[in-house]
């Protein structure tokens, strides 16, 4: 078996890592074997690396290697090119191709960006892994194939199978062995080497004397936080490498080049909700309008109870916690009026004329309740809450008692009717 480090050298992998050397090993151990394997990692960390260590050392290495990027071909086109269509199959096919599964037979397949694949490409590739079998588009015939595949992506799997973008069964035939490859960020003690790396090669490339940091220089450069990983290294190594004519970099020539440098505080970021919590304004604003539903069905009971007794006291009594329920008062809040609140709510009073004589049938009143009682109700309260404050000359404190609620009630009632 290969060593990390002979694997290193050969594949031009730099870095002592101890999670870079891990992967690296796990890339070696699997790679005899034909199970599949799921390339992790952020953007920009160098998963191409791992697929290519696999089929170089697996027995496949004389078969194809074809890597295709799942992303970059458009959803109406990935079957064909991965499957193969027949002619005529679609507008555009005047003769029968091959897709990359056949072509790769005894082979090796890389399918950079799997998170991408739409969900009936994601069934076919279910298949293919089960049991070797795919068909083109537009034919019948069932077809045989022999290929390792080896997938990357860089979404997080388990977030994409919860939202039913990725299919979790599919996942776990590609996870068979999962190798994670870190962010640059965690190799702190590497980025300087890359750097110097990228920079030689640049020099030698564009035929220039090769760029050299300063220690202040170096130590930013291992401090930032390099949210394009290894790839935004060599392009930030590359423009130094072109634009500055001073071959010795300062910290603050460098400076200029890392963009957001001073925007990368730690903040800790909760990604599970609790039940409790509402994620945008319209959960908020249909938590309002239950709990503005539930007061109206109280009310309607509450109205209820009262033009059947006809007896305001009675019903005051047997339903005082129903009563302070829709007429609550929030002794926490501020309020603002100087007076005191009073603590005791009482009904508005109906007039005798009103009132509904009961009926002989005991669900009278629920079968013949209509929405234009509860319109004459609120038409009657507006009505004697404008009459009170006329009497008072607009005095809210006493047409609050002689109405028998709480200024506060009262005062929450004219912002509603807009008095």
């Amino acid at each position: 078996m290969e060593s990390v480090q002979a694997t290193k050298q050969r594949f031009g992998i730099i870095g002592n890592d101890p999670k870079l050397n891990r992967s690296i090993e796990k890339a070696i151990q699997v790679a005899p074997t034909d199970i599949s394997v799921l390339v992790t990692g952020e953007s920009g960390v160098g998963k191409e690396s791992i697929p290519k260590i696999i089929h170089s050392l697996s027995h496949r290495k004389h078969g194809k290697y074809i890597a295709v990027n799942c992303g970059a071909i458009p959803e109406g086109t990935i079957d064909s090119e991965l499957f193969g269509h027949e002619k005529g199959a679609f507008t555009g096919a005047t003769s029968t191709r091959s897709g990359y599964f056949e072509v790769a037979d005894g082979g090796t397949i890389f399918l950079d960006e799997v998170g991408e694949l739409p969900l009936t490409t994601q069934v076919r590739l279910l298949r293919v892994l089960e049991n070797g079998e795919f068909i083109k588009v537009g034919s019948s015939k069932v077809q045989k194939t022999d290929v390792r595949i080896v997938a990357a992506t860089n979404v997080n799997m388990f977030e994409a199978i919860k939202k039913e973008r990725f299919r979790e069964d599919l996942y776990y035939r590609l996870s068979t062995v999962e190798i994670l490859l870190p962010p640059l960020r965690d190799r702190e003690q590497d980025i300087h080497l890359l750097f110097r790396k990228f920079a030689s090669d640049f020099a030698t490339k564009y035929k220039m004397p090769t760029i050299r940091l300063e220690d202040a220089a170096a130590h930013l450069l291992e401090k930032y936080h390099w949210s394009g990983n290894i790839r935004q290294l060599r392009n930030i190594a590359e423009q130094i490498s072109v634009l500055e004519q001073n071959r010795t970099i300062s910290a603050s020539t460098l400076r200029g080049y890392l963009p957001d440098i001073g925007s990368n505080l730690p903040a800790i970021i909760s990604s599970d909700k609790k039940d409790s919590d509402f994620s945008n304004e319209r959960e908020i604003l249909y938590k309002v309008l239950f709990d503005m539903k539930n007061d109206l069905n109280d009310l309607k009971k509450l109205t209820m109870e009262l033009m059947q007794s006809g007896n305001s006291q009675q019903v005051q009594k047997e339903n005082e916690g129903l009563i302070r329920k829709i007429y609550r008062e929030e002794k926490e809040e501020e309020t603002p009026f100087e007076e005191p609140v009073t603590q005791t709510t009482e009904v508005l009073q109906i007039t005798p004329s009103d009132t509904i004589k009961k009926d002989e049938d005991k669900y009278h009143f629920a079968e013949e309740i209509e929405e234009e009682e509860t319109l004459s109700l609120h038409d009657k309260e507006l009505e004697l809450i404008k009459k009170s404050l006329e009497r008072h000359r607009g005095k809210r404190k006493a047409a609050a008692e002689e109405l028998g609620i709480s200024e506060r009630t009262l005062y929450r009632k004219i912002k509603q009717y807009d008095l």
